[in-house]
């Protein structure tokens, strides 16, 4: 599939699954030294592979007659900090009540591992903006998602699969902790309940075989 076509396609996901409203969030493929990136102003589920534009590194716009999405610059910042190829930025429910009222999001789940543990809330900074980029690409450091304060949140992939996935386990993180919070105090995970989890998934159990 070609990657504008990928992004109109995890696009509609988003709006389809409910992780955006009207023209909120964004995504990037990366390929190379050129990230394709949805355009500003445009619905996700509107999206033509057209209409996608492609800018490299340094933001300068390379191909297409559409301005990039205004928080291209994070996009960017975060391409230039990890080995990611994807990204997907969304203003879910769960994931930006929390954004509004944690500093992090802490392990109620052993799967928080899947993003790094402890997710950490950016400092709130205007949208599209270099501070807004340095503050969820220090958030992002050694994780595969961060929040944003009173925004929402992003996560990063080896691919756009990959990146929405964990956009969706993020979502799914956020909201079984603030439903917990909605009739007691969430259990959180000590680091050594967490270090048995991953010795566990690197030494899986075996079973005999029947005599």
């Amino acid at each position: 599939m070609d990657l504008r076509e990928e992004l109109c396609e995890y696009g509609r996901r988003c709006v389809e699954q409910g992780l955006v409203i009207g023209t909120s969030g964004n995504l990037s493929v990366r390929d190379g030294d050129l990230v394709t990136v949805t355009p500003s102003g445009v619905a996700l589920d509107q999206l033509t592979p057209e209409a996608c534009p492609v800018v490299d590194l340094e933001g300068y716009l390379v191909a297409g007659d559409t301005q990039p999405s205004s928080e291209t610059p994070m996009h960017l910042a975060l391409y230039q900090a990890t080995g990611a190829q994807a990204i997907v930025h969304t203003h879910s429910v769960f994931g930006t009540v929390v954004a509004t009222t944690m500093t992090e999001l802490p392990p109620v789940h052993y799967n928080a591992l899947l993003l790094g543990g402890t997710i950490k809330v950016a400092d709130y900074a205007t949208y599209g903006t270099p501070e807004l980029a340095s503050n969820v690409r220090a958030a992002m450091e050694g994780k595969q998602a961060a929040l944003l304060a009173n925004h929402g949140g992003v996560t990063v992939g080896a691919s756009l699969e990959q990146a929405f996935s964990s956009t969706r386990l993020l979502e799914w993180l956020c909201e079984v902790y603030v439903r917990g919070l909605a009739i007691g105090r969430p259990t959180i995970l000590t680091e050594s309940q967490l270090a048995a989890v991953v010795d566990r998934a690197l030494n899986p159990p075996t079973f005999p075989r029947r005599p």
